[in-house]
């Protein structure tokens, strides 16, 4: 008889350890109840808890990543930006589980996509709330500018999340604590006309260089044509003298230059 009773305790023991859900790292649980209401007390992390009667639901707390991509917003130049993509990490604070479980809709949260997953509490509201930030910020940038202020684009829209959640009374239970901009391509008619101004400017320097180069070269030309007209008055001068005095009879020897062509009469 002592025998089948250990035997019914040892039963009991397995089918109690069977039907139990222990709470995560990261994670909160809450219980649901048989009659499908909610226990309002959040089970910890590294807690077992029955699930013999009732079920417990898990819920990812810790650095919840949103992915919100393929947005198109509108830049200042009016011109719409091909794809922008951003990635938004948040926490919510596990006293505020039960909370946003029972009294939010549904649709505000989502789920890790496996079965039995974790669901993400308030992943569809983060990712709307950085959706309209984007779009907001984007506009205050002109869209080949934007790549370049990456760091300043990511640091607003985090402010202006966080100042929705506030707006909501939502900024002590979730907290935003990064964005990450990975993506941001302009419009295609944006990029070529860039690319045309580019070659345009290019093409006008080259052309800048070449009426330089030609105003230089009429310089030289002009300089080299106006010593040469020195240099031929310089040489008649020089003839003139010494015919004066070879006429004189002040010159005995003089040296002729190969292409002397005759001593001018000075007379």
């Amino acid at each position: 008889m002592k025998r089948l009773h250990l035997t019914w305790v040892a039963i009991a023991a397995i089918a109690t350890l069977g039907g139990c859900t222990r709470i995560e790292t990261g994670e909160v649980g809450l219980r649901i109840n048989f009659d499908k209401t909610t226990d309002p007390t959040e089970r910890l992390p590294g807690s077992f808890n029955q699930t013999v009667v009732g079920e417990i639901v898990t819920f990812k707390i810790q650095d919840v990543a949103v992915a919100v991509d393929n947005m198109t917003p509108l830049a200042s130049d009016n011109s719409t930006i091909k794809d922008f993509d951003m990635t938004v990490v948040y926490n919510v604070n596990p006293s505020a589980v039960s909370e946003l479980w029972t009294t939010k809709n549904k649709t505000f949260h989502g789920n890790t996509g496996e079965k039995n997953g974790d669901i993400l509490l308030m992943q569809n509201y983060v990712a709307l709330s950085a959706r309209n930030a984007a779009y907001k910020v984007a506009r205050g940038y002109e869209s080949l500018k934007m790549a370049d202020n990456r760091p300043l684009i990511e640091q607003q829209i985090r402010e202006s999340i966080i100042k929705t959640l506030a707006e909501e009374r939502l900024a002590d239970k979730i907290t935003v604590s990064q964005v990450q901009v990975r993506s941001i391509l302009p419009a295609d008619v944006i990029v070529n006309s860039a690319n045309e101004l580019v070659r345009a400017q290019n093409e006008l320097k080259t052309k800048e260089v070449e009426v330089q180069t030609a105003k230089k070269e009429a310089e030289r030309i002009a300089a080299l044509n106006a010593n040469a007209g020195a240099i031929g008055y310089m040489n008649a001068m020089a003839n003139l003298k010494i015919a004066e005095g070879v006429a004189a009879g002040k010159v005995q020897t003089i040296v002729v230059p190969y292409d002397f062509k005759g001593i001018v009469n000075a007379k």
